[in-house]
Order: C-alpha cells, then structure tokens, then sequence
C-alpha cells in the first residue's frame, strides 16, 4: 500500500499523519481500530491476522526493515 492510501487511512480515522514513518502510522492505525499494534513484527512469516488490510506490507517490512 502507497504511503498516501495509508495517509489518507489516518485521516479517516482523525489521526493527522504528520511525520510519522508508514510503520509508526500503521501501527498507530491499527491501535486506533481496536487491533493489535503489530505491523511489520511478522518476521517469520506468520500471522493468524488472515484478513488483516497490512498483511502484505507487513511481511516485506518485516523481512526487509522499512525503506528510507
């Protein structure tokens, strides 16, 4: 997911986005929501959050680090 959808995911939710990093604002999102706030912690590649929006970034970011 491009850094704008999840921006745009923030404000939906009343979060400004500010500076954050896609991690630290994703997972701010994810606590706003009621979830747990474990995005990019999957670093074996497993998850039971099957329908989790984040599944996708969330392994790769787990696995690689966030970009710069």
């Amino acid at each position: 997911m491009k850094m704008e959808e999840v921006r745009s995911i923030a404000k939906s939710h009343g979060i400004s986005p500010g500076k954050f990093s896609k991690t630290e604002l994703i997972k701010y999102i994810q606590a706003n929501e009621g979830n747990f706030d474990c995005f990019a912690t999957a670093y074996d590649r497993e998850c039971d959050q099957a329908d989790c929006k984040w599944r996708a970034d969330c392994f790769e970011f787990a696995c690689k680090g966030e970009p710069s």
